[in-house]
């Protein structure tokens, strides 16, 4: 059954958006998610990887008719030519083009993003957009204990298509965990994120819990990439895995791995979101709020005090 559209618990809206806006909106829900999602995403998959210079050439032509892609920050190939889209998708930078915030006692983004929902978590529930809630408990699934976070604060970083997709450690840490759960592709653009009920606990997912650093407190910290139509591919350097719909789930991947702050952990195939959660304490960077735009490396939490 697909969820509703318009929810009794979403709260009446004080501004009434032209018809216009809302045909446009419509027309977008319609074209991203009243389509056979996965069966899209798996070919979108294969055709990511076709070995061919001058397909990827007319694929970014195309693509840049629709976003704002531009690769002048990317490291490009040895011989300059970009040989899938696959490869662009999963791009590195030139080197320094991120500084990471040097202060110990800041947590940095894990990666280039525009914020979503944020603030408190009220007791077990977040929200994806307003009027929007989700459970921290069917998020992390039956296997996976989320009370450390109850009452914490949670960022929701929204990649675009057009954006750097790598991630990285927002701290010094130890990555000791990941649950991987299959699942749907939604779409996870704002409109959709504004329709479909508790989308983040639906779509394709996987779980990193990890730990900070001794000296950063060992505070724990989650990071919950979730997957997109189109984008149902993750890369996770220290399981040397790549988690895609052929996994089933949930499946239970012990790790012990650490990672100093600002190295990469993996990379999404394409755009998609990732959600932060951190314990009661953490507070919000200045500037961090819906619709800001940040850049991985640039402060996203602070430590709590010490006492």
């Amino acid at each position: 059954m697909n969820p509703p559209l318009n929810p009794p618990s979403s709260p009446p809206s004080t501004a009434r958006p032209s018809l216009t806006t809302l045909l446009k909106e419509d027309l977008n829900f319609l074209l991203t998610n009243r389509v056979p999602r996965l069966a899209l995403t798996r070919a979108m998959g294969r055709y990511a990887r076709i070995d061919s210079p001058w397909l990827t050439r007319l694929s970014l032509a195309v693509w840049r008719c629709f976003t704002d892609l531009d690769l002048s920050e990317a490291q490009a190939p040895p011989d300059g030519r970009w040989r899938s889209v696959r490869q662009v998708f999963t791009r590195a930078l030139k080197p320094g083009l991120r500084p990471i915030a040097a202060d110990t006692a800041v947590l940095c983004s894990p990666c280039d993003a525009i914020v979503g929902a944020c603030g408190a978590v009220q007791g077990t529930t977040a929200f994806q957009a307003k009027g929007y809630p989700y459970s921290l408990n069917e998020l992390f699934g039956p296997t996976q204990d989320s009370t450390p976070f109850h009452d914490g604060e949670f960022i929701t970083l929204r990649l675009t298509s057009a954006m750097y997709h790598r991630f990285h450690a927002p701290a010094d840490l130890r990555l000791e965990h990941v649950t991987f759960h299959s699942g749907d592709t939604w779409n996870v653009n704002p409109i959709a994120v504004r329709r479909v009920e508790r989308l983040f606990c639906r779509n394709e997912r996987a779980v990193l819990r990890a730990r900070l650093a001794p000296g950063l407190g060992g505070h724990p910290i989650a990071l919950v990439p979730v997957a997109a139509i189109l984008v149902a591919s993750l890369r996770l350097h220290a399981l040397d895995l790549t988690l895609s719909q052929g996994w089933g789930g949930p499946t239970e991947l012990p790790c012990d791995a650490a990672s100093r702050k600002g190295e990469e952990l993996g990379w999404f195939e394409h755009g998609s979101t990732i959600l932060v959660f951190v314990p009661k304490g953490f507070t919000r960077a200045r500037g961090i709020e819906p619709g800001a735009r940040i850049r991985m490396g640039e402060p996203l939490l602070r430590l709590p005090a010490r006492t």
